[in-house]
């Protein structure tokens, strides 16, 4: 994919010489409905632990139910975007770069497996529900990554090297999900420079023409391939994206809701009100006043 596309996460790691960190829960409460992360992506796998409460993870444009106990596997590359769906959310994001199981000679274990999975010749499922196993791994990683004491560099490639092991024994995603997921990223190119200036020109308004010609597409294609690759309608992404940006605003209550609206693209506060409380599941009063 063109390092150049929209939404690609800068991925910067606390030891570059050992490319691996845990993102602990979030220190404040969260509440229904409340995004997560905006749609984002990055070179490396991520690995999202539920310990209580329940989230949607969209990975490409599939929405995945996540509850406790399950794994979000995230493939590299992979465009995703999270909300949560309960009060008592609470989970771990890990972040590898699978480059580090790399071996320097070019063994099986190299050749049949790393260098694929890198390469995303080889996908992995991306719900893993209720495997003792794989969170007992996930959990020894976060505990060593936390203490580091002595070797907990070799202990924590080891439980990677055993988590890997059984995605591809349990979790390879079939040869149609392959794919279905090489398309999709041909598709995420093609429409990078359309995300990028929806990202910059949100509060303005914008039209399926306008947007068609960024991205050299006849107004019939480019409608049913942004449908494709978001699983959502122009209006509704762009809705989507000015929401989140007027979640934030409320957070911190140093503008009122009709400001608010105003500055996120919405001329009428009550079609602001009613988008926000859709795809929100509550008001923006309820939410400014003491949701978070």
């Amino acid at each position: 994919m063109d390092k150049h596309a929209a939404f690609k996460e800068p991925m910067p790691m606390p030891n570059p010489s050992f490319p691996i960190k845990v993102h602990p829960p979030l220190s404040s409460k969260v509440v229904s409905g409340q995004t997560l992360f905006v749609h984002h992506w990055h070179e490396h796998m991520e690995f999202l632990f539920f310990v209580s409460g329940s989230a949607v993870i969209e990975c490409g444009s599939s929405p995945v139910s996540c509850r406790s106990g399950d794994l979000c596997v995230v493939n590299s590359n992979e465009l995703h975007y999270g909300f949560s769906t309960s009060d008592d959310l609470s989970y771990y994001a890990m972040i590898v770069d699978i480059s580090l199981l790399h071996s320097h000679a070019m063994d099986a274990v190299e050749t049949k497996f790393i260098t694929p999975i890198i390469r995303n010749r080889i996908l992995f499922q991306n719900l893993v529900s209720g495997d003792e196993e794989m969170n007992r791994c996930m959990q020894s990683i976060i505990q060593e990554l936390q203490r580091q004491e002595l070797g907990y560099e070799l202990s924590v490639k080891s439980h990677l090297y055993r988590m890997l092991s059984l995605l591809v024994r349990k979790y390879v995603a079939t040869t149609t999900e392959l794919d279905e997921y090489r398309n999709r990223l041909k598709e995420l190119e093609r429409l990078a420079p359309v995300f990028a200036y929806i990202d910059d020109h949100y509060k303005e308004k914008l039209s399926v023409e306008q947007l068609a010609d960024i991205a050299g597409l006849s107004r019939y294609h480019f409608s049913r391939l942004f449908k494709q690759v978001t699983d959502k309608s122009l209006i509704e992404y762009v809705n989507l994206i000015r929401i989140n940006k007027a979640e934030n605003m409320l957070r911190s209550k140093n503008m009122n809701i009709s400001e608010i609206a105003m500055e996120t693209g919405f001329s009428d506060i009550y079609y602001f009100s009613r988008t926000f409380k859709k795809l929100k599941k509550m008001s923006p009063t309820e939410w400014k006043n003491g949701a978070l």
